[in-house]
């Protein structure tokens, strides 16, 4: 028997399921199936928490919870087989457009930083959110997460410019 939340919750994920993955996919840098996994994750908690929060900031709870199970899921040291939709047998034409390639490149830089870091630059970044708030989510001081999202900033600028010197 299916249970629907006359509440608001189903409408609330199906609003923000993509904003979500987006979020996940960079916590987890770039790899789709555990954003998704991370996703799902989240929006059970907030399921079971969705009558106490439903008025109050169910955005900024889930969010929190997303870094947390991002934080966690990469401490894991093997996530076993990666499927792919086809089989890398045969190496076909390429092309790719540069918007694809430099979202690739990002995400490969953002996958090379902590847990905290990639979270501290995503939230504060991308997210746009404010310090106090990214603190709020990564449960820490604001300093210690403006020091986090400073210093993935830097990695971040280093590992991309390593990336275009040219070699002589």
């Amino acid at each position: 028997m299916e249970q629907v939340r006359p509440d608001g919750f189903d409408e609330f994920a199906a609003a923000r399921w993509s904003a979500l993955l987006h979020v996940a996919r960079l916590l987890t840098g770039g790899d789709r199936q555990r954003a998704e996994d991370l996703v799902q994750e989240a929006l059970v908690k907030l399921w079971f928490a969705w009558p106490k929060i439903a008025d109050e900031a169910p955005e900024a709870y889930v969010r929190t919870v997303l870094v947390r199970l991002a934080a966690r899921s990469a401490r894991r040291r093997w996530w076993g087989e990666r499927p792919v939709e086809e089989l890398p047998d045969r190496a076909g034409p390429v092309d790719v457009s540069s918007t694809v390639a430099e979202r690739s490149r990002l995400e490969g830089a953002l996958a090379q930083l902590t847990p905290k870091q990639r979270a501290a630059v995503v939230l504060r970044y991308y997210e746009d959110l404010p310090e106090a708030q990214v603190a709020q989510a990564l449960g820490c001081p604001v300093g210690t997460a403006r020091s986090h999202a400073s210093r993935g900033v830097a990695r971040l600028r280093q590992i991309l410019s390593d990336a275009v010197r040219p070699v002589r």
